[in-house]
């Protein structure tokens, strides 16, 4: 026998402008059509109201929201920039990685005096106020640690793996600019740059760097450079490994061979089979998706995959995506300006049907170089590879419940 709907007792009740406004309703959520959306939310929800009182005055200082949290990830030397919390190729100055051999020098601004001798004419000293006074430069161009790359677990993020680069506008001067006042001799074929840190970190440096793109920067983002970053005055060498790149910047020397300092022998100095490979200055092209990544999770249908890509030769000329485990390829958007020497941001449409699949990128730069897989850096270099200028393709797993892990690859 059938069974009869009951008739249900309604009751009519008046809502008060006074009550909706003063968010007492709770929130509805209705059912939309997108191919990224599946719900909206309307109404008032019954949180805090922000209307209902003044908020703080404006400020000496501007603050992130308290619900914006990114942070860098720390060790005893190191502090690595969270890539995947960032929306832009420009990393906010507070969350630039730091790479340091004695810690992080205090310096005096008014003390700070910069030495350039040698092969000269006329030997100078630069104060800060001097080095101000010279016309000035302002480009963008990534930064990158020679060690940038970390591998061995599924639970790694884009931070863990490639967490040693950054990307900042800087103004300075160009060290030619130096250069010619000093009346460098034509002799000259290297310099020495000191750092004055605990470490006094010295690098050479061929010659013709400085005559290219090599600049004293003072400034970072609009602001003075932070001391993490060689506060008042560090070298910056557009797209060479950031060791060279020494902070706190006092002591220049030119000359007409290499001084082989520590830190170019014993340290960043590595064996490429049957040879030691020295002086290896630019960083080879590389990119990685920072989303979808680890610990993300996607949901079945529409999603952009997005990341970054850069080169240490020049332009990236262009990114190609693999949503099949690397069968096939296809050709990334990637974000204008696209600048020399510079991070660039790519996206690519992808539709997911819910199977297990892995996602991967790779970057072609302006010379016709194209980011390796480990396998072809192993059998360039040797299985003695080492830990510097590893630049391999790195593959994220897509697990049908839309979790997201790294496939990490053994070369040791």
């Amino acid at each position: 026998m059938e069974q009869q709907d009951k008739p249900v007792k309604t009751t009519e009740k008046k809502i008060s402008r006074r009550t909706l406004l003063g968010g007492a309703l709770a929130t509805a959520i209705l059912p939309v059509t997108s191919v990224f959306a599946k719900y909206v939310q309307v109404g008032v929800s019954a949180v805090p109201d922000p209307t209902k009182q003044p908020g703080p005055l404006p400020g000496k200082v501007g603050t992130r929201s308290a619900f914006e949290v990114p942070v860098k990830k720390p060790s005893d030397i190191s502090s690595r920039t969270p890539l995947q919390d960032l929306y832009s190729t420009i990393t906010p100055s507070d969350l630039h990685f730091e790479r340091h051999h004695a810690g992080v020098p205090s310096i005096d601004p008014n003390q700070y005096e910069l030495l350039i001798h040698g092969m000269v004419e006329r030997p100078m000293k630069f104060s800060l106020h001097d080095l101000k006074r010279f016309p000035s430069v302002t480009r963008t161009c990534f930064i990158e640690c020679a060690g940038n790359f970390r591998t061995g677990k599924e639970d790694m993020t884009v931070q863990e793996i490639l967490g040693l680069t950054s990307q900042s506008e800087w103004t300075g001067v160009m060290l030619s600019t130096l250069f010619r006042e000093l009346g460098v001799s034509p002799k000259a074929s290297w310099f020495l740059a000191e750092g004055g840190d605990a470490a006094v970190l010295t690098r050479s440096i061929p010659i013709h760097k400085a005559w290219d793109d090599a600049m004293i920067v003072y400034a970072q983002n609009g602001e003075a450079i932070r001391p993490e970053q060689g506060y008042p005055a560090r070298l910056l060498l557009p797209g060479w490994e950031g060791n060279t790149n020494v902070k706190w910047l006092r002591r220049i020397e030119i000359s007409d061979a290499p001084y082989f300092t520590r830190e170019e022998t014993s340290n960043y100095t590595y064996p490429v089979k049957d040879k030691i490979r020295m002086f290896s200055f630019e960083m080879d092209a590389r990119s990685i998706i920072t989303y979808p990544s680890f610990p993300q999770k996607v949901e079945r249908g529409w999603i952009e995959i997005r990341g970054i890509a850069w080169s240490g030769r020049g332009k990236v000329d262009r990114v190609e995506v693999s949503t099949d485990a690397g069968k096939s390829w296809n050709e990334a958007r990637l974000q204008n300006p696209i600048l020399e020497k510079a991070h660039t941001y790519f996206r690519h449409l992808w539709q997911w049907d819910g199977l297990e699949t892995e996602i991967l990128s790779r970057v072609t730069d302006e010379t016709g170089y194209t980011q390796p897989t480990l396998k072809q850096l192993i059998d360039a270099r040797g299985k003695d590879i080492g830990g510097y200028h590893m630049n391999p393709v790195t593959a994220w797993r897509v697990k049908r419940d839309g979790s997201v892990i790294f496939k990490p690859e053994s070369y040791k």
